[in-house]
């Protein structure tokens, strides 16, 4: 319980600095947000828990995948906002969007040799 505890702690400054810098330095925040920081640490605690290499060449490679359907979100939010888009139906749609994406990827992934 206890390591579950520090994972989450460490995982959730990341996110606090972040956000943080992001409200001071808009560039500076964005660029530590797309760092893969998460990736990163998610690797770290996957081969910490498990030594498995097979398992964690399939984690990095699905998540390489995965980053792929996200990243028209970060066109489409700021997009919307400049139209005059709230906030929230931005969020939403660019959430929405992601989530199509993602069925996509699963659905079409594996007609092309991807495991996901």
């Amino acid at each position: 319980m206890l390591y579950l505890l520090i994972k989450a702690a460490l995982s959730g400054v990341v996110i606090a600095v972040a956000s943080e810098v992001a409200r001071r330095w808009p560039g500076v925040g964005a660029l530590i947000v797309s760092l893969p920081l998460v990736s990163v640490l998610a690797m770290i605690w996957l081969w910490r828990d498990t030594h498995d290499p097979v398992r964690m060449a399939a984690h990095a490679e699905a998540t390489f995948w995965f980053v792929l359907p996200s990243l028209p979100m970060f066109l489409l939010i700021p997009f919307m906002l400049r139209q005059g888009t709230s906030f929230w139906t931005a969020l939403g749609a660019g959430c929405a969007l992601t989530i199509a994406l993602y069925l996509a990827m699963i659905s079409v992934g594996p007609k092309f040799g991807l495991r996901l």
